[in-house]
Formats: C-alpha cells, structure tokens, sequence
C-alpha cells in the first residue's frame, strides 16, 4: 500500500490485488481534504493490510468526521472498525441496505450511521457532496459519490479494469495504459463484475449511463483503476458497449486441478 496526492483536494491510498488469469485489480480508497475529512472506503480485508496506519500517513485518523463506505463488500471495508475505533467522532455513510449487509458480519454502531441515498446530499462543512448510483455495480447498496468542489467523482466498482502489471495498478494515471488495453480492460471488467449487464434492457442502461454524462466530472477516482482526468466521455462510451462484450466465464473444476496439478510438491526441506 502507498499514498499518492491527487491534486489539492484528494489523496489516494493505492493498493493492488493479483488476480490469477484476470490480471493485477487496483483496491484504492481514498481522502477527500474538506473541512471535515472524509475517508472513501477502507481498502482490502486482508491481514498483512494495515490500512490505519498508512492512512496516518496523510491525516490523523482522529480528524476523520466522514467514512463513505460506497458498498459494504470486503474489498471496501478492511480498515472500517479499525477506523471507527481511532476516530470517536466519525460516522459511517452507507445505505439502509448497506448497513444491514454488514451486521451479517459485525455489526455497525447504528448511532455512528447516517444513510444517504442515491441523489442525496451530504455537508461536509466546505463542500457538498452527492450521492448517485453507479450505471455498474456489483452491490445493491453501492452509492457513488460526486464532490461539486473538485469536480471529482468516486465511482466505486464502475469504470475498473485489471491492469497487465501490478506497477500499472498501482499508477499514478490510467492514461499510462494504452488506449485499446484500457478499453479492453473496463468491458471485461465490466462483465466480470457486472454480468447482469447482458440481461438488461438496452434503452434504459444507456440512459443509466446519461446522468454522469451530465455531470461531466473532470477526474473519476474508481476503487478498481488508477485515476483518470478528462476521460469521462471515453469511459461512458466504452461501458454503452459492455452489453455486447463477450461473457466471463470462469475456470472451471478441471482447470483448477490442473492449476493445481503444476504445483511442485513440497520437499521435506520446506517443510
């Protein structure tokens, strides 16, 4: 894990995940630098992750007021409790739903909870921050959220794409990709973590995709590709082609026990 700015406003808390036959899947979470500090989502759940102390890195975890959690799957909330823990007086933005998937888990102090909904808006003392729900997403309670001060949206799952390398997932600028890889990238992406996306009805996904064309942020900040500037337009017309894209399928039983298979077996040294 490392922290990178992302201008004024943003710092990115970077990881990276390899993904056997999918490639290196960036995990980022982020800061957002208002008068009362938000964290967006809280990295991998992992236990060689020590997401609080590379947080302490770029602010005090006691000054965070704001963690966003944009859906409550693992790879969103590895440093949650932790958080909670070292700042008293941060409250935890999720959705009803949300907040209920985690008490399948642990469940979340619900005077520490403030629910907002998709085209609701949060104050965060300098700034307004909205929510909106993602045209791709692999979670019933995903909210994005867009800050009209920085005109940076954070995406959540929408927009990722595996990287070739674990140094691209852990870039600094997706525009290091080139292009025909990044588009490749998002469509299987898009159909990894989205398969629904080949059931839906034509019309309304493209008019899903319609609100963030409106809202035209100049810099989209996903939890699963390293940040993009000026890309917004590419983006939404890549994702209006992931009805059409080929089908995930993954490795099945028999191509497991191969994998398996070529797997030296332990010597008596190693043991």
């Amino acid at each position: 894990m490392h922290t990178y700015p992302i201008g004024r406003d943003v710092s990115v808390i970077a990881d990276q995940l390899a993904v056997p036959g999918i490639g290196f899947l960036p995990v980022n979470a982020f800061v957002l630098h208002a008068a009362e500090p938000v964290v967006i989502d809280t990295g991998l759940s992992l236990p060689d992750r020590d997401f609080l102390d590379v947080l302490g890195s770029v602010l005090d975890p006691a000054d965070v007021r704001w963690i966003w959690l944009t859906h409550p799957d693992r790879d969103h909330t590895g440093g949650l409790f932790a958080l909670l823990d070292a700042a008293p007086k941060a409250r935890v933005v999720t959705t009803f739903l949300g907040a209920g998937i985690m008490s399948a888990e642990r469940p979340l102090p619900m005077d520490r909870v403030r629910l907002v909904n998709p085209g609701q808006s949060l104050d965060v003392g300098d700034r307004t921050l909205t929510g909106f729900r993602p045209p791709l997403f692999d979670n019933p309670a995903t909210v994005g959220l867009y800050d009209h001060s920085s005109h940076t949206c954070f995406s959540s799952d929408c927009f990722g794409a595996p990287m070739p390398s674990a140094e691209l997932a852990a870039g600094h600028d997706v525009a290091d990709l080139p292009a025909e890889e990044l588009r490749a990238g998002q469509l299987l992406w898009a159909t990894v973590d989205s398969p629904w996306v080949h059931m839906v009805d034509r019309d309304a996904y493209l008019a899903a995709l319609q609100p963030l064309r409106v809202m035209h942020p100049e810099v989209v900040l996903s939890t699963h590709l390293p940040p993009a500037a000026g890309m917004t337009a590419t983006f939404l017309d890549t994702l209006a082609l992931a009805p059409d894209a080929d089908p995930f399928v993954g490795p099945d039983q028999h191509a497991l026990e191969e994998l398996l298979a070529s797997f030296e077996p332990e010597t008596s040294m190693s043991r």
